[in-house]
């Protein structure tokens, strides 16, 4: 990951779904936006999403009630497919996401360097609400 000094924070949810479904939604916008947000207060309006190296991404997270909102952006390093994401988040500090095969479910990792303007546990319950999310989108949809 980046700096170095920053705390790390590992959160992760196990989905029953196939690998290339996990990776579908994940990925591509049109599911993002049902899933990319912390709290049924919260919603993704819009999702653009180039997962390639040095692609970018910005997914727009706001309240519903409108009074706030903000850009999630950021720049994908790795891309393999199925397996592994990295990317650096606009502000430098590194991600890794990993999609770990386990019979008939998958694993979902992410990896993040901490911000100094939360605690860590804020940080962690923040991301792990949005795995949450990610795994109740995922396994509601067909398979």
């Amino acid at each position: 990951m980046g700096s170095g000094n920053k705390t790390t924070i590992v959160v992760e949810t196990t989905v029953a779904a196939a690998v290339d479904k996990v990776w579908d939604c994940w990925t591509n916008t049109e599911h993002i936006i049902h899933w990319n947000f912390a709290s049924p207060e919260w919603c993704c309006p819009k999702a653009e999403n180039d997962v390639v190296p040095n692609g970018k991404f910005s997914w727009r997270m706001e309240a519903k009630d409108g009074s706030m909102g903000f850009d999630f952006t950021g720049t994908y390093m790795k891309i393999i497919k199925n397996q592994c994401i990295t990317y650096l988040m606009s502000d430098g500090r590194g991600v890794r996401v990993d999609f770990l095969k386990n019979g008939d479910q998958v694993t979902v990792r992410e990896t993040f360097e901490a911000e100094g303007s939360h605690s860590d546990e804020q940080q962690r319950a923040g991301w792990q609400a949005i795995l949450d999310n990610f795994k109740n989108y995922l396994e509601s949809q067909k398979q």
